[in-house]
């Protein structure tokens, strides 16, 4: 016999400031024993050392959790320019010193001005890519290193907010996919040094900002009526996608996964409502009829 779960059915979307120096994993099960809630996950993995925002997902909006790590994402980036780790980061062992040119405006925007756009990116061994069934940074952990595959990525904007003799500080807009350590190290090379990243904080994820977050601090300052109304609804990801309402008797028929036919003209993925409650993720097809694909019990 199963054990049966005493947490609580929560459903909603809380954004949280992850701290630095805590797994993504840690720090949603940290909130998720503040809001006592049976079901939850985060979308996209924030190394200990990034701080920002992270989306975590109870409940129904688990379900929508994967729609979100397609989002585009902003960073703000601190890179130690000289300094080559084996992880990418300030807390990896150090494998290469090497003198640092000296930088200016002209230079450090010629050179992000090649980054900008769509470019080929190399995975580093430090992330949780596979190969053969196995993570790649545990394969870097035990000192193997594979092949990988360049992948295109979208660096749709970087800014350049500082610098000094041998350190830069970046804001990037970026596409799904992108490693900010790979093109850190990238921008060394380019400038014919090595580099790090010593900070990073992510400030954006899709329509999600990090002035609308909370640190586990104010968090944990709140009684259950505070927390929950922190809570954002589970389709607030989606609204991007086209809206349907439907009938009592048609959401009833979509409850049993089966088939309606609908006056509107769209086709494609849509949003399904009944009296503005949101029922889930149908199909309209070209002749009209909307089949349902991902339901929500809310």
């Amino acid at each position: 016999m199963s054990k049966r779960k005493s947490g609580l059915n929560i459903h909603g979307i809380l954004l949280l400031d992850k701290r630095l120096g805590v797994s993504s994993n840690r720090a949603l099960q940290e909130v998720r024993r503040l809001f006592n809630a049976n079901k939850a996950g985060h979308t996209g993995s924030l190394d200990p050392l990034a701080t920002g925002l992270l989306p975590l997902c109870f409940g129904e909006a688990t379900k929508v959790s994967a729609l979100m790590l397609d989002d585009d994402k902003r960073y703000q980036v601190e890179i130690q320019l000289g300094v080559l780790t084996d992880t990418g980061d300030a807390e990896g062992q150090i494998l290469e010193e090497k003198d640092v040119p000296a930088l200016s405006t002209e230079l450090l925007d010629s050179c992000l001005t090649a980054f900008t756009g769509e470019i080929d990116q190399v995975p580093p061994m430090y992330s949780a890519l596979k190969h053969k069934g196995k993570k790649l940074y545990e394969l870097a952990r035990e000192g193997i290193t594979v092949e990988r595959k360049a992948r295109q990525i979208t660096l749709f904007e970087i800014k350049l907010l500082s610098f000094s003799e041998d350190k830069i500080c970046l804001d990037v807009k970026c596409s799904k996919g992108t490693y900010i350590r790979s093109l850190a190290e990238d921008i060394g090379q380019h400038l014919g040094t090595v580099a790090t990243v010593t900070a990073l904080r992510r400030l954006q994820a899709g329509q999600f900002n990090i002035e609308d977050s909370y640190t586990l601090e104010q968090l944990t300052a709140m009684d259950a009526e505070d927390l929950n109304s922190r809570l954002l609804a589970v389709d607030t990801p989606l609204k991007f996608i086209p809206q349907v309402e439907v009938s009592d008797t048609q959401s009833q028929a979509i409850q049993y996964g089966q088939t309606i036919i609908t006056k509107y003209s769209l086709s494609g993925r849509v949003r399904m409502y009944n009296q503005q409650n949101f029922l889930g993720l149908g199909e309209i097809a070209l002749d009209g009829k909307l089949a349902p694909k991902k339901l929500f019990n809310l």
